[in-house]
């Protein structure tokens, strides 16, 4: 904490980085949550003794900061109406599937852009309360995008920083959201801009250029002065996120994953091939092309059921959604279809798991598979692809990759490459994997592990951070 009692990092995000509960006494208990993101910032937020800003997950749950795990904690709350509005409304069946490439159709209702508008405002009011004098926020993915310019509305001494977890539309869709300009506005709060790949970064770029009257030079931004002059200057650029590998390599190689792994191919008959997919239940991750694709393939006899199977984890997501509700009946129905016309007593075609695993059950999982299928129809990285190559440090496995996912961008050398709408040409990949021999496959992942543990998330979250706080604070010039 700085001398004026503020904090020289604050990091907002929608959530925050552990789940808590009041006792009977009043009490606060709290676990960390899993994600990429608690593991990227936690020891950079240890380090400045720095306040992280989320909602606390459940509707009027009204809990004052605390102290965890060596952060200081503020728990913003929501209404059950807000949580509704913003969050299930405005910011996933409008935002979400805008910003995927309109997979499902967005809605848009004035009533969730108010809401969504209020609470990125509590979000910003929080914020600017906690921030020292001259502090660096950190501002997180698309639940926030206002943020950055309310924030700077009261605080124009701070640096602020904006990370866009998912992609930034093309322009054709970007302009359908009637609140287009607001947003923008609201992004150009921020000194820098991160994005997961370069072609986000110029989806935003030309909307800043078509949509508002900044000028662009570049991956710049100049935003007038109070006089209407020529002022700061905001920079909009990839730095594409990933996991902590290092971590997850060394709890791959422990005896009683490894032990696990084996005993999860035995528990399936001990097929010649296990493939998996691992994916949250959301219409984005083309789980529904990839169930297609596999029973055609049991069906053309390409590969024999008694040899092969497919095990589905498809995690619980955003239950309350139609579009979810939906998407998990198909998968479902799918499954049982497949599983009725090529499964036989003591073995099923495809495993299908609803359910949300710890990392060492998801290590085993990635060790036992011989081929990981990763065929989203749109993703902002996929940092399951990264943890497949991190758990095999016996350089053994095959990863299909679909080439609308961000990790498609660092990973192409080593992955098999496929675009998950082109059925049969997904058909013949995933064949290719499920028959490439032992001295390919490591050739393979050799190329894709010295990728992902060199390029770590804690590399990801110095790199982004060195960029902002390096940034003049005010240019006159580019």
């Amino acid at each position: 904490m700085a001398q004026d009692g503020g904090f020289d990092l604050v990091v907002v995000a929608n959530r925050l980085p552990v789940d808590i509960e009041l006792t009977d006494d009043g009490s606060i208990n709290w676990k960390r949550s899993p994600g990429g993101l608690v593991t990227a910032l936690e020891p950079v937020m240890q380090a400045a003794d720095g306040a992280w800003v989320g909602w606390s997950g459940g509707p009027d749950f009204e809990v004052p900061p605390f102290e965890g795990d060596g952060m200081h904690l503020v728990p913003v709350t929501l209404s059950a109406e807000e949580i509704e509005k913003y969050y299930e409304g405005f910011s996933n069946d409008t935002l979400w599937p805008l910003y995927h490439d309109v997979i499902a159709p967005p809605a848009y209702h004035r009533q969730w852009w108010d809401a969504y508008r209020r609470v990125n405002q509590r979000f910003a009011d929080a914020a600017a309360a906690q921030a020292a004098q001259g502090a660096v926020v950190w501002v997180h993915d698309y639940q926030l995008q206002l943020v950055p310019k309310m924030l700077r509305e009261q605080r124009p001494d701070l640096r602020i920083g904006f990370f866009d977890h998912i992609p930034f539309p093309p322009l054709e869709l970007f302009q359908q959201l009637p609140w287009r300009a607001q947003v923008l506005e609201g992004l150009l709060g921020a000194d820098l801009i991160g994005f997961q790949r370069a072609g986000d970064a110029s989806n935003f770029i030309r909307a800043v250029r078509r949509l508002t009257d900044r000028p662009t030079r570049g991956p710049i931004i100049t935003m007038p002065d109070a006089d209407g002059r020529p002022g700061r200057h905001v920079r909009a650029a990839s730095f594409p996120i990933s996991i902590d590998s290092a971590h997850f390599d060394e709890l791959a190689r422990t005896p009683e994953v490894q032990a696990r792994a084996k005993e999860i191919r035995a528990d399936l008959g001990d097929p010649e091939v296990v493939m998996l997919g691992v994916d949250r239940l959301d219409y984005t991750k083309g789980i529904r092309h990839r169930i297609k694709a596999y029973g055609e393939i049991l069906q053309d006899g390409r590969i024999d059921v008694q040899g092969a199977t497919l095990i589905q984890v498809a995690s619980p997501s955003r239950e309350n959604v139609g579009a979810y509700q939906e998407l998990r009946e198909h998968v479902e129905g799918l499954v049982g279809r497949i599983n009725g016309e090529y499964g036989e007593i003591g073995h099923s075609a495809i495993h299908y798991l609803h359910h949300s695993y710890p990392p060492e059950e998801m290590a085993a999982l990635y060790l036992a598979a011989d081929v990981m299928l990763v065929t989203s129809l749109r993703d902002g990285m996929n940092l399951v692809a990264k943890e497949y190559v991190a758990a095999r440090s016996d350089d053994r496995g095959v990863l299909v990759l679909s080439e609308f996912t961000g990790a498609a961008d660092e990973l192409a050398p080593g992955a098999l490459l496929v675009n998950p709408h082109n059925i049969d040409g997904m058909k013949d990949t995933i064949v290719a994997a499920a028959n490439m021999d032992e001295r390919e496959q490591r050739r393979r992942m050799r190329k894709l592990r010295k990728r992902v543990l060199a390029d770590d998330v804690t590399k990801w979250s110095d790199s982004f951070l060195g960029v902002l706080t390096a940034m003049p604070s005010r240019q006159d010039h580019v």
